[in-house]
């Protein structure tokens, strides 16, 4: 425990009423360049051994249906997603150092004043800054904001925080399309989601949660020295949470893909049973710029966003600098998963909720991604 003088003299940098928005902005930086380029390397170490892996599946295992099953849709399908997890560990240790330092209350503190401008509380902004590592926790922990209609309000934009499960789908687009400037890219996105964020709890607090302003004391405790004791639990609990989604749905779901993308008719994918799902659904997708492959991504994300990059890595469409644009856009707001929309339905209490979150959020992905996508189509 750091001691009341020195937790003062850090203070007076920290909660500067410049210096610490200067700092906050160089932490976040910090944040999103670690987990882009030092995760960078083990990702390509990950995705070498897991096309060795695939081809030595291939190769040593007779030709037919299990050979393509397990070297194409279980190794591929699975190793698109486990490859992301250097840089999953990464955003994760510096969401537990915040935590473990109790920098985390500083930031709430900082953002109490923005915080009130939308009729808000310093205490909201704590949930949202954990949903940047997952929604369902952060959803789960506006219990801490006692007004209702506050919580509720808090409920309904923390979608907008971009989960670590939207992450693999960035760092996989970004690097390939926008390679020059990917911390740049990365960091828009996820200021985008924040500035979403807080232009529907101005628009919602002036209409649906109208609500009055309830002030809360914010306490600064004093800063702890992190140890690896304290940062350990909360980096493993995700990590872990990670590796079950890759042991568990990732898997049934490639398997599943990979089946519905090669039946009736194997050397037939153009008439497989995955794109008469795909086609049915692309009418709608396509002046948004996504074809029918895109759309089953989309839909495989719906059950939890790793299994968007999963779906790509075995479907392979086809993207260009202006679909890839418009497809993060469109990942970064659209309904979040189904653990969100269960745990919004059981925090609030009411169904209508859960879907109301569900239909807005991709009613407007749609409207931004078309917006994005005809103004990169004009730029380029």
């Amino acid at each position: 425990m750091v001691s009341v003088p020195t937790t003062k003299k850090i203070d007076s940098i920290l909660t500067h009423k410049f210096w610490g928005y200067v700092f906050l902005a160089f932490i976040i930086w910090l944040m999103f360049y670690s987990t882009f380029y030092i995760g960078e390397y083990p990702m390509q170490w990950m995705q070498a051994g897991f096309d060795w892996l695939s081809q030595l599946a291939h190769t040593k295992l007779p030709d037919g249906v299990i050979s393509d099953l397990i070297s194409y849709g279980i190794i591929q399908g699975v190793g698109g997603v486990a490859i992301f997890l250097p840089n999953i560990i990464i955003l994760f240790f510096f969401i537990s150092l915040m935590e473990a330092t109790n920098y985390m209350s500083r930031v709430a503190w900082l953002m109490d004043n923005l915080m009130h401008k939308i009729g808000l509380h310093g205490k909201s902004f704590v949930p949202m800054i954990m949903g940047f590592g997952c929604n369902v926790p952060a959803i789960m922990a506006t219990r801490s904001i006692e007004n209702k209609k506050d919580r509720l309000l808090t409920m309904l934009i923390i979608p907008f925080m971009s989960c670590s499960a939207r992450l693999p789908v960035y760092i996989l687009l970004i690097g390939t399309f926008f390679p020059k400037y990917p911390v740049l890219v990365l960091c828009i996105l996820y200021l985008f989601g924040v500035i979403l964020a807080i232009l529907f709890a101005i628009v919602f607090k002036r209409t649906i949660i109208k609500t009055l302003s309830t002030e809360y004391e914010i306490l600064l405790p004093q800063y702890k020295i992190p140890t690896w004791r304290s940062i350990k639990p909360i980096i493993w609990f995700n990590t872990k949470d990670y590796l079950k989604k890759i042991a568990g749905i990732v898997l049934i779901a490639s398997v599943i893909i990979w089946f519905l993308f090669n039946y009736p008719n194997p050397h037939d994918t153009g008439n497989s049973f995955i794109s008469y799902i795909g086609k049915f659904i692309e009418p709608i997708l396509l002046p948004i710029g996504f074809d029918w492959k895109m759309g089953i991504g989309l839909l495989a994300g719906i059950s939890a966003k790793e299994l968007i990059v999963s779906t790509i890595s075995v479907l392979a469409p086809t993207f260009t600098i202006a679909s890839a644009a418009s497809f993060l856009a469109f990942v970064l707001i659209y309904f979040p998963c189904i653990a969100v929309f269960a745990v919004v339905w059981k925090e609030s209490g009411k169904l209508r909720w859960a879907i109301f979150l569900a239909l807005y959020t991709t009613i407007l992905a749609w409207i931004i991604a078309f917006l994005v996508y005809n103004i990169a189509l004009w730029i380029i």
